[in-house]
């Protein structure tokens, strides 16, 4: 008989405090609506009873078939057959007088009662059967702990119920349950209840410590423990199970889980810590927050205002802090549930859980009170399909299998919906002992536990993926969401804050601390000017077998700017320069900056399509090339005054040798770069000079005169790694060793004298597979493309290389806005932002991310370009 229907108003107030938060959603929704019906047939009072369940007892036999959660279990437990991970343990602390043969023999009535506790399992002609022994002896096992010295008593017992709680079982011998006595003094017990899954679950583990501590009184008060038959046994329910699967009651539930699940969404991938493993190994760790009880009081107050529950708002907050997370708008989240609805099977001990796929999508401009509904609905619905078995549900929808994850979903959400555990024995004081898991069923999964204290959230996480410390910032981060909600149903649910007001701190304010002194004053070639006055007679440029000191260089460079500025070049002027690797490239630039102009690099190699783009826009008047090259350009070059350094240095070398006053300062231009044009048309970056000399000192702060010995320049000035490579070594005394591209380096008459490499990891990872990288080179500097481990790995193996950095930044940022000393064995990470740089993470609304989580880069600070040359519209 359905529970419901009965007349004592005490059991019906029982069978209504089982129920879970769904299952009482469910109740309301059907009552209402029978009520109504009742209503405009002109009743009031009739409700239609539920039919009987038709659960018979059957013929006692020693084998049954296994139910389908068992089948599952069993697959799961021979897929990993050394992983504890669905040995479920939990311990109980003992104090006071303990009688062991009563408690022995409290087990003993308990194994007797259930036939679940005298099962094991065995595989027959590819069927899986459960074999039922008709009688258990049963010997508590008891491990004294008396002797060990009392300050470490209590960590020895943890070791014990640690070792106890992972040792597998056997599903073929059993027993498939493990109770462990261990001694601390005589007054004093942990007592320790291992269950395999197979043969339990939550709910069971209540029904066994309520029968346990119920026989144990039995005995204390005189009594003998009776067994009392139970109506059914788990394979009554089974066979039931297996009959109503076969019968015609599946169709409805079929055709809506089939229909809910069409088109089956990319599994879940929230940020990790470590890549995923070709398969999992269920290894796990537990993380819990306790929530504040005026939260919990307030998030009902909102749930009962949204017509919902608490279950439901928990639930919606959950799936927001995993969309957050992860960008997915198509979400499945696996719900346990106790699947105790009949009430024959409540007293059992089995395998009855079952989970429900819970799926929701997300609108991008979906509020939080619409996802609340839409999870409301899912859950109504899951809950009146819930008789589905998942395991029938994966095989029907033929859902793709991988190793390396759970199908369907990868993370799941749960109230606990069976009755909290008591256990109580007389003349002890008895409290729980909590055991550490170790073990994880999902990549992630939360459930919340209620107790007299209040409500718990505990996560229970794969370690395979995550560290502790990023799954204690997701439980913080849905605490922000839950406290959101609770504030503002109707935010968005992609506005939605995330961070805590101390990570706010800490990522905006903390990590941007960045100020530090830099010569506010100079120009990129007054770095270059000062070093000629330190060091004049040591070498700056070596190319092939020539070679120019700083004295020499910049004699040069001081006669090309007088002559560029009796051409009229000045500060905001534009200058051109196209010239090959050679000694007069340096000079030009340097030319250019003394002159005050901001020169416009082009590359000779570069494709004429793209040089005349340039020129164009740029709209240069002066343009410094070398006479072969100018023949090359021939209609390329539109009307402007042409400069040959080769041809004309004669006229040149005439300018006088003492500095130029141009009167350009650190606010003028110093270059335009033009981006590659990938995404469109190039564009025309405008750098300041403040922000290379950002760079430059930055860079004298992080490598020393001696790394800056010798510095390859073998990148395009086309490209902003240039720069580094310029005025970084001639800001220190060191020089710059010139080379096609860093391909070239091992073929350089100075390639012994290379000291720093600044290139991308694509031409570093050639140069280590032909093992050509000079015993010369300290330092290597790598930036333009992702930087993985393993090539780190590979650099290091060199021995003279001592350190490796991974730089980042865009052309709109002077090359370089964060640094990170990769270190062999380090994380894969582009650093911190560097000297009078900010950096910030953004979402798609220009809200921080929190740590961990991918975002838009937003970079501010000294280094940040003017903005794009010609573009207002593109600066803005």
């Amino acid at each position: 008989m359905n529970a419901l229907s009965k007349s004592d108003p005490v059991a019906l107030k029982q069978r209504l405090a089982g129920l879970n938060a769904g299952q009482r959603a469910l109740l309301a929704r059907r009552l209402g609506e029978e009520k109504s019906k009742a209503a405009s047939r002109g009743e009031s009072r009739v409700i239609p009873r539920a039919q009987p369940l038709r659960m018979e007892e059957h013929p006692r036999v020693a084998v049954y078939p296994a139910s389908r959660g068992q089948q599952r279990m069993w697959f799961l437990h021979h897929y990993a057959p050394g992983s504890p991970v669905y040995c479920s343990p939990s311990a109980f602390h003992l104090v006071g007088p303990l009688n062991v043969a009563w408690l022995e023999a409290a087990f003993g009535a308990v194994i007797q009662r259930h036939d679940m506790l005298r099962t094991t399992f065995a595989m027959e002609n590819g069927e899986l059967f459960q074999r039922v022994a008709v009688s258990s002896a049963f010997q508590l096992r008891q491990i004294n702990l008396e002797a060990i010295p009392a300050d470490i008593r209590k960590a020895s017992a943890e070791r014990c119920l640690a070792e106890e709680s992972c040792r597998p079982f056997d599903l073929a011998a059993g027993p498939l349950f493990r109770p462990v006595l261990i001694r601390l003094q005589p007054t004093e017990h942990v007592l320790l209840l291992v269950l395999h899954h197979i043969i339990s679950d939550g709910w069971s583990r209540s029904n066994f410590y309520r029968e346990l501590a119920a026989a144990y009184q039995t005995l204390a008060s005189g009594r003998p423990a009776t067994v009392r038959k139970l109506p059914v046994q788990f394979a009554d329910y089974s066979a039931w199970q297996e009959d109503w699967l076969e019968g015609g009651a599946l169709k409805t539930q079929t055709a809506y889980w089939k229909t809910k699940l069409a088109g089956e969404p990319e599994p879940l991938e929230l940020p990790s810590d470590r890549a995923r493993p070709a398969t999992e190994s269920f290894r796990g760790g537990r993380c819990s927050r306790r929530l504040d009880p005026q939260l919990t009081t307030a998030l009902k107050t909102r749930a009962q205002e949204e017509g919902a529950t608490l279950f439901m708002i928990l639930l919606a907050a959950f799936k927001t802090l995993l969309h957050r997370y992860t960008g997915h708008d198509d979400l499945i989240v696996g719900v346990p549930i106790a699947n105790r609805q009949r009430v024959e099977v409540e007293g059992l001990i089995g395998f009855f859980a079952n989970t429900l796929v819970m799926r929701t999508t997300f609108p991008y401009d979906f509020t939080f009170r619409e996802l609340l509904r839409s999870v409301k609905q899912t859950a109504l619905e899951a809950y009146a399909n819930q008789d589905m078995p998942f395991e029938r549900l994966v095989e029907l929808l033929h859902v793709r299998r991988d190793a390396s994850r759970t199908p369907l979903f990868q993370a799941s959400f749960a109230i606990q919906d069976y009755p909290a555990v008591t256990f109580r024995l007389p003349g002890t004081e008895t409290s729980p002992w909590f055991v550490t898991a170790r073990t994880s069923k999902f990549d992630f999964s939360m459930t919340l536990e209620r107790s007299a204290e209040g409500w718990t959230a505990v996560a229970e996480y794969s370690t395979d993926l995550f560290d502790a410390d990023r799954v204690e910032r997701m439980l913080e981060h849905w605490r922000v969401i839950l406290e959101n909600v609770v504030a503002n149903p109707i935010q968005r649910v992609s506005e939605i804050p995330l961070l805590t007001a101390a990570e706010r701190q800490q990522i905006l304010v903390e990590w941007n601390r960045t100020e530090r002194d830099y010569p506010r004053d100079k120009c990129l070639h007054h770095l270059f000017e000062e070093q000629v006055e330190r060091t004049p007679d040591a070498v700056a440029v070596v190319f092939e077998d020539q070679r120019l000191t700083y004295r020499q260089l910049n004699v040069r460079a001081t006669q090309l700017g007088h002559y560029l500025r009796s051409l009229g070049v000045g500060p905001e002027m534009l200058v051109g320069i196209c010239v090959e690797r050679s000694l007069e490239l340096l000079v030009g630039i340097l030319g250019i900056l003394k002159a005050g102009g901001a020169y416009v690099p082009l590359d000779p190699t570069y494709p004429a399509e793209r040089t005349r783009f340039v020129l164009e826009d740029a709209r240069v008047p002066v343009l410094l090339t070398l006479q072969q090259l100018r023949a090359d350009l021939g209609a390329e070059i539109p009307s402007c005054t042409i400069v040959c350094l080769d041809t004309d240095w004669e006229t040149i070398a005439e300018a006088p040798t003492e500095t130029p006053h141009s009167g350009v300062g650190p606010q003028n231009l110093a270059y335009v770069i033009y981006t590659s044009g990938s995404t469109g048309k190039p564009k025309g970056v405008a750098i300041e000079h403040h922000s290379p000399v950002t760079l430059v000192h930055w860079a004298q702060e992080i490598f020393s005169p001696e790394e800056c010995i010798g510095v390859l320049f073998g990148t395009s000035i086309c490209f902003d790694l240039s720069v580094f490579e310029m005025f970084v070594p001639l800001s220190r005394g060191g020089k710059i060793i010139l080379a096609e591209n860093a391909l070239q380096l091992p073929d350089l008459p100075a390639s012994g004298e290379v000291t720093l490499v600044n290139t991308v990891p694509s031409a570093i990872n050639e140069l280590m597979r032909r093992q050509v990288l000079p015993s010369s080179v300290r330092t290597v500097c790598l930036a333009g493309e992702p930087l993985v481990v393993e090539l780190v790995k590979q650099v290091y193996q060199f021995p003279s290389v001592r350190k490796v950095y991974d730089l980042y930044g865009p052309t709109e940022a002077a090359t370089y806005s964060t640094s990170a000393l990769r270190r062999v064995n380090g994380p894969r990470t582009i650093g911190r932002p560097f000297a009078n740089t900010q950096v910030y993470l953004l979402d798609q609304n220009e809200q921080p991310v929190p740590v961990g989580l991918p975002g838009q880069i937003y970079i501010g600070g000294d280094g940040l370009a003017r903005g794009y040359l010609n573009r207002p519209e593109l600066t803005a």
